[in-house]
């Protein structure tokens, strides 16, 4: 019997040419480019489908993914997963793909003509003309030639921003955690500080994920610190700026202008900033022309079609991109060297300048290029969410971060061991871990010291001298705190030398409880974990 062709449903516009790639893989599509408009009806026949191609407007909820019971694959023709709950479609086994590269050039150019319309007041100059009116002197603009722009973000993005203002004869600034200094010479621009950037801009773009810790990024204590007269522009994403706080700002006239594409709700059809004077606005355009439109409906497509006919994976956010037969030996090494470089990352709070990643054993012989890619997604993860296993190394060689792999195929101890070694400005720091008989990742070693800990959703890391009644005062910390243990590991080179306690507990650690930990004499660095 002749298997059954797998079936797509597209419920948002994609081209026809995007329809016919579909067809051409042997793929059936049932193309209804209205339906995400329907949620009802969407969710009474998603049920039918093997995948699901959307572009912004279908909302992929746990709602609707309760009653896919078939679908396979979600593709996303964009960057943004917005509108797909991520974690509920990767708990029942959905692969998420995006095309995080398709519309980079056209999002630039976007906050570059938003930054031109904003120094010449283009959009009220237009409209007055075309009333009728010849308010030749009431348009006074500001050149940008010469001008200090500051990029806030310099990845894909941000990166093809900074480049042509450069061309524009601009000066200028990024502040970029993971901007090396070397990149940041091979771009022309300079790397600064993010107060810095505030206080020396003539002009601000954003070009960052949403994610904690960029949210209201800028504020009015962020706004105070610019020059009087700074012009803000935001393609990014809605949530970066306390709009009210601008709104405050260019009313007393302290920011002399803002170029809005992104809000923080969507679609606005409404805004308190809506009709000002100094504000340009787009709905959501960064993406918005015919080559990007075209671009990511494509590669959608042939992805999308890739994974249901040959199980091929690409530009996954919650799978690597690995074949059906590597799958079962080389899926827990990946969940491994994820969680070793989230583990780092979310200690690294310096510049990184390099990843070094070392496979001994028997792992050293597999598909190591999966295994990389999971390491430095936990790595860049903690400040970039956008980040997937597909888009890590390249963001990583955007920043400047020299990746080395390193393959022994002995090991001393293990018959498998992953070694990750982050050098920053400051200092390096390494971790390891290996995968035992029962598939469960584990730490065998942090900063050379022996260790044996499982990874657990939440964790304390501490480094401390070893002198005896640390562990008394940090125990009893934390059941002062009502904080319960559920596994304790320790680990020292040797007697008086540095120590680590890596500790389990359930739920999470308030910041006071934290800095009271820090507080105990002998303790160096203390940091919550999340896994």
């Amino acid at each position: 019997m002749t298997p059954m062709a797998p079936r797509v449903l597209i419920s948002d516009k994609l081209s026809a040419t995007a329809v016919q790639i579909f067809k051409d893989h042997g793929v059936e599509v049932d193309y209804q480019p209205d339906l995400g408009k329907d949620k009802e009806k969407l969710a009474e026949i998603i049920g039918n489908y093997d995948g699901l191609a959307i572009r912004s407007t279908t909302k992929v909820t746990e709602k609707l993914l309760a009653n896919a019971r078939n679908l396979k694959v979600i593709g996303r023709a964009g960057i943004g997963v917005d509108n797909v709950d991520v974690p509920a479609a990767t708990a029942r086994g959905v692969i998420v793909m995006n095309t995080p590269f398709g519309n980079s050039i056209t999002t630039a150019e976007h906050a570059i003509a938003l930054m031109f319309a904003l120094a010449r007041e283009l959009p009220e100059a237009n409209a007055s003309t075309h009333a009728g009116k010849w308010e030749k002197n009431r348009f006074m603009g500001v050149e940008l030639t010469n001008k200090t722009l500051g990029v806030i973000g310099c990845g894909n993005i941000g990166s093809i921003v900074a480049d042509r203002a450069v061309g524009l004869k601009m000066r200028v600034i990024a502040y970029d955690p993971f901007l090396s200094n070397e990149r940041a010479v091979e771009l022309g621009v300079e790397k600064v500080e993010l107060d810095e950037l505030f206080r020396r801009a003539d002009f601000i773009t954003l070009h960052v994920p949403l994610i904690e810790k960029t949210r209201n990024i800028i504020d009015i204590s962020a706004i105070l610190k610019m020059k009087k007269g700074v012009r803000i522009i935001n393609c990014a994403r809605g949530g970066l700026i306390v709009e009210a706080d601008l709104k405050a700002a260019l009313d007393s006239g302290h920011v002399a202008g803002a170029a809005l594409d992104v809000f923080e709700t969507e679609p606005a059809t409404a805004h308190p900033l809506f009709g000002h004077p100094k504000v340009v606005c787009t709905p959501h355009l960064g993406a918005s022309t015919t080559e990007a439109q075209e671009n990511v409906a494509l590669q959608v497509a042939e992805q999308m079609s890739d994974y249901l006919m040959k199980g091929a994976v690409s530009n996954a956010l919650n799978m690597p991109s690995i074949t059906a037969e590597e799958a079962p030996r080389l899926t827990p090494f990946v969940k491994l060297a994820e969680l070793l470089g989230s583990f780092a990352g979310q200690l690294t709070e310096t510049g990184l300048k390099a990843i070094r990643i070392e496979y001994e054993g028997e792992v050293a012989g597999m598909n190591i290029r999966a295994l990389s890619a999971a390491a430095i997604t936990g790595v860049l993860k903690p400040l970039l969410q956008s980040v997937n296993m597909v888009s890590a190394p390249v963001m990583a060689k955007e920043r400047g971060i020299a990746v080395a792999e390193v393959r022994n195929n002995a090991s001393a101890n293990f018959e498998s061991l992953i070694r990750l070694t982050l050098t920053t400005d400051r200092q390096e720091r390494s971790i390891a871990g290996t995968v035992f008989a029962d598939g469960h990742p584990r730490i065998v070693e942090i900063k050379g010291i022996k260790m044996d800990a499982e990874f657990a959703p939440s964790m304390i890391y501490v480094t401390n001298e070893d002198k005896p009644g640390f562990i008394g005062k940090f125990a009893g910390l934390l059941g002062d705190a009502g904080i319960n243990i559920a596994t304790f590991a320790l680990g020292r080179l040797e007697q008086g030398a540095d120590a680590i306690c890596l500790v389990e507990v359930d739920g999470d650690v308030p910041a006071e409880v934290l800095d009271k930990v820090k507080a105990i004499p002998v303790v160096r660095q203390a940091k919550a974990l999340k896994f």
